[in-house]
Protein backbone atom coordinates (compact mmCIF):
# COMPACT_ATOMS: atom_id res chain seq x y z
CA UNK A 1 0.00 0.00 0.00
CA UNK A 2 1.87 3.58 -0.78
CA UNK A 3 0.38 6.31 0.05
CA UNK A 4 -1.65 8.61 -1.94
CA UNK A 5 -0.20 12.20 -2.70
CA UNK A 6 -2.89 15.12 -2.05
CA UNK A 7 -2.42 16.40 -5.78
CA UNK A 8 -4.40 12.56 -6.93
CA UNK A 9 -6.63 12.56 -4.06
CA UNK A 10 -7.31 16.53 -5.05
CA UNK A 11 -8.09 15.42 -8.95
CA UNK A 12 -10.64 12.88 -7.70
CA UNK A 13 -14.38 13.47 -7.84
CA UNK A 14 -16.61 13.38 -4.92
CA UNK A 15 -18.33 9.94 -5.81
CA UNK A 16 -14.34 8.44 -5.88
CA UNK A 17 -13.33 10.03 -2.96
CA UNK A 18 -16.17 8.26 -1.39
CA UNK A 19 -15.73 5.06 -3.15
CA UNK A 20 -11.90 5.22 -2.02
CA UNK A 21 -12.56 5.96 1.35
CA UNK A 22 -15.15 3.35 2.13
CA UNK A 23 -12.40 0.53 0.61
CA UNK A 24 -9.53 1.82 2.69
CA UNK A 25 -11.74 1.94 5.88
CA UNK A 26 -12.74 -2.10 5.37
CA UNK A 27 -9.26 -2.82 4.73
CA UNK A 28 -7.98 -0.97 7.70
CA UNK A 29 -10.67 -2.82 9.72
CA UNK A 30 -9.82 -6.14 8.42
CA UNK A 31 -5.90 -5.58 8.93
CA UNK A 32 -6.83 -4.35 12.47
CA UNK A 33 -9.05 -7.39 13.27
CA UNK A 34 -6.16 -9.61 11.68
CA UNK A 35 -3.89 -8.61 14.60
CA UNK A 36 -6.71 -8.97 17.08
CA UNK A 37 -7.19 -12.00 16.53
CA UNK A 38 -3.95 -12.73 16.99
CA UNK A 39 -2.71 -13.86 13.38
CA UNK A 40 0.59 -12.96 11.92
CA UNK A 41 0.81 -9.43 12.59
CA UNK A 42 0.35 -6.86 9.12
CA UNK A 43 3.02 -4.55 8.62
CA UNK A 44 3.09 -1.31 10.87
CA UNK A 45 3.95 0.36 7.45
CA UNK A 46 0.68 -0.77 5.96
CA UNK A 47 -1.52 0.15 8.54
CA UNK A 48 0.23 3.61 9.27
CA UNK A 49 -0.25 4.06 5.38
CA UNK A 50 -4.00 3.47 5.74
CA UNK A 51 -4.32 5.40 8.24
CA UNK A 52 -3.06 8.57 6.65
CA UNK A 53 -4.23 8.07 3.51
CA UNK A 54 -8.27 7.92 5.06
CA UNK A 55 -6.91 11.06 6.78
CA UNK A 56 -5.93 13.00 3.52
CA UNK A 57 -9.18 11.61 1.90
CA UNK A 58 -11.41 12.97 5.28
CA UNK A 59 -9.20 16.25 4.78
CA UNK A 60 -10.05 16.82 1.24
CA UNK A 61 -13.75 16.01 1.57
CA UNK A 62 -13.83 18.34 4.28
CA UNK A 63 -12.13 21.27 2.37
CA UNK A 64 -14.67 20.76 -0.11
CA UNK A 65 -17.44 20.71 2.22
CA UNK A 66 -16.43 23.93 3.56
CA UNK A 67 -15.75 25.38 0.09
CA UNK A 68 -19.25 24.40 -0.96
CA UNK A 69 -20.89 25.86 1.62
CA UNK A 70 -19.39 29.51 1.29
CA UNK A 71 -19.94 29.18 -2.55
CA UNK A 72 -23.60 29.09 -1.22
CA UNK A 73 -23.74 31.67 0.30
CA UNK A 74 -24.06 29.89 3.94
CA UNK A 75 -23.17 32.29 7.17
CA UNK A 76 -20.31 31.30 9.20
CA UNK A 77 -20.57 30.47 13.56
CA UNK A 78 -18.97 34.40 13.80
CA UNK A 79 -21.92 35.91 11.36
CA UNK A 80 -24.41 34.04 13.47
CA UNK A 81 -23.51 35.62 16.79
Amino acid sequence: MSLLRMKDIRAMRPEELREKLESLEDELMHERGVAAMGGAPPSPGRLRALRTNVARIRTVMRELEIEKERKGGKKSKEENA
